[in-house]
């Protein structure tokens, strides 16, 4: 193994020690069942988000259906009432997930959570869905969060 392909695998596991499993709820997957959910970085719970930054989501799950697509909706949850929450790539099928979706088949979600400067520093339920083609939740988790300066 070459000095480059070296560095790469250390840099991998190096982000795999910044990465804890999250505990999560599950809010309603009726398509799928959750297995792990990890954010990186997060070395403590709850989740510490620093504004202007980006963390990266990765949600094992399996799918109970077959689809051809797959769409993530996400939400922070403000004193029970849910707020929009815009994430880079909505389409499933372009974070981590071949399409189309097989039924009894594993799959690693991958998608980024970026923290805006302007959002307020405050504590918060990340409620992420990730939709199959019938608009029914291949998983749905909720997770806390703080974001902070």
């Amino acid at each position: 193994m070459d000095f480059r392909a070296e560095f790469i695998v250390l840099l991998c596991l190096i982000g795999f020690t910044c990465a804890v499993p999250v505990k999560y709820a599950d809010c309603g997957s009726s398509s799928g069942k959750v297995v792990m959910v990890d954010i990186n970085p997060c070395p403590r719970q709850p989740c510490q988000l620093r504004k202007g930054q980006s963390y990266s989501v990765n949600v094992t799950f399996s799918s109970a259906v077959e689809s051809q697509t797959s769409a993530a909706v996400v939400h922070g949850v403000v004193a029970g009432i849910p707020v929009p929450f815009p994430i880079p790539v909505e389409d499933g099928c372009k974070s981590g997930i071949q399409c189309p979706i097989q039924k009894q088949q594993s799959y690693h979600y991958l998608n980024s959570l970026p923290v805006k400067s302007e959002y307020p520093s405050i504590k918060l339920v990340v409620e992420w869905e990730l939709r199959d083609d019938q608009k029914q939740d291949l998983f749905c988790i909720k997770f806390p969060v703080q974001i902070v300066s």
